[in-house]
């Protein structure tokens, strides 16, 4: 009788094969507790305003350090996403309706904190014909009008690949468009089934030929499978698509219901990609094994301005 394989069901999928299991989480990913005063008034108001923020949906590991310097990612449309990616944090299934007073609140939180810089993001909305592209529309015009001086990046959702709903978005004229790629294209069936390797790719591409003057960003995770050479392959795919700004960090699991991390990347081995991410000619370059998406963002945008 031959040995049966064994499954493990990560977010309801089963995976085949037993899960690598890695040595426990080495000292660099220790992080600093929360409190401060400034951490403290920012999530006041984020409550008060009844907004939601991918620091905390997302756990990320850097809302201390953030939102203590007053930066903040808001996450807009709702808390509830319809996709299910193996490796996020966020509550998936059905949303509720669009709450049309969002933008107004998101503005007017921005104002009051006197930002300078902030990061609008989203759930994945396919339930909506514009996947939300005109909340983000909204959010943006809403901004401007409350405040003069401050710079806009969207982190934004593929919008099912729709060109109009990115269009939407980039007409309102942020500062800086964001789509991750999240991994590898290998590995998109197991960690993102509902998104398109080669539609995240040619959302950036549009973005940069329609708009050459907004600069275009992505983030990479590893940690998840992938192999050195395929870290590179999909480095240079977003260079060849226009990509100005690549952040790479460190995946780490939210939950047993998550997929597992299969390599814990040492820090000398995120300067390795940074090196090749220069040369490959990125415009800037974030790699640690805490960097996220909207880490040191104001910065980001600060050194691409500079160059």
């Amino acid at each position: 009788m031959s040995e049966s394989v064994p499954v493990t069901l990560i977010r309801g999928r089963p995976i085949r094969g037993k899960p690598p299991r890695p040595e426990r989480k080495p000292p660099w990913l220790r992080v600093r507790p929360v409190g401060s005063p400034r951490y403290l008034e920012l999530k006041r108001l984020m409550t008060e305003s009844d907004l939601n923020t991918v620091c905390e949906e997302a756990n990320c590991p850097n809302i201390g350090e953030c939102w203590n310097s007053g930066t903040a990612t808001f996450m807009i449309l709702g808390s509830i996403c319809t996709r299910s990616c193996g490796y996020c944090n966020v509550t998936h299934g059905a949303p509720g309706n669009i709450d049309l007073e969002e933008p107004h609140r998101v503005g007017k939180a921005v104002a009051a904190l006197g930002l300078n810089y902030v990061v609008i993001t989203s759930v994945d909305r396919d339930d909506l014909t514009d996947g939300g592209a005109a909340v983000f529309s909204a959010t943006i015009t809403s901004i401007r009008e409350k405040t003069s001086n401050c710079r806009i990046e969207v982190l934004i959702p593929d919008f099912g690949g729709k060109i109009d709903s990115l269009k939407a978005v980039l007409d309102a004229e942020p500062d800086i468009v964001n789509h991750n790629i999240e991994t590898i294209e290998r590995l998109y069936r197991t960690a993102r089934p509902g998104g398109r390797y080669n539609r995240a790719l040619a959302l950036l591409e549009h973005a940069k030929h329609s708009h050459p003057e907004i600069p275009t960003k992505s983030g990479i995770m590893v940690g998840l499978g992938e192999t050195l050479s395929e870290i590179e392959t999909t480095l240079s795919d977003l260079r060849n698509v226009g990509c100005d700004i690549v952040t790479i960090g460190q995946y780490l699991r939210p939950s047993l219901a998550h997929l597992p991390v299969t390599r814990y990347y040492t820090p000398g081995e995120f300067d390795e990609f940074a090196f090749k991410a220069r040369k490959l000619g990125f415009r800037h370059v974030e790699s640690g094994p805490l960097v996220r998406s909207s880490y040191h963002a104001q910065e980001q945008s600060q050194a691409l301005s500079a160059s």
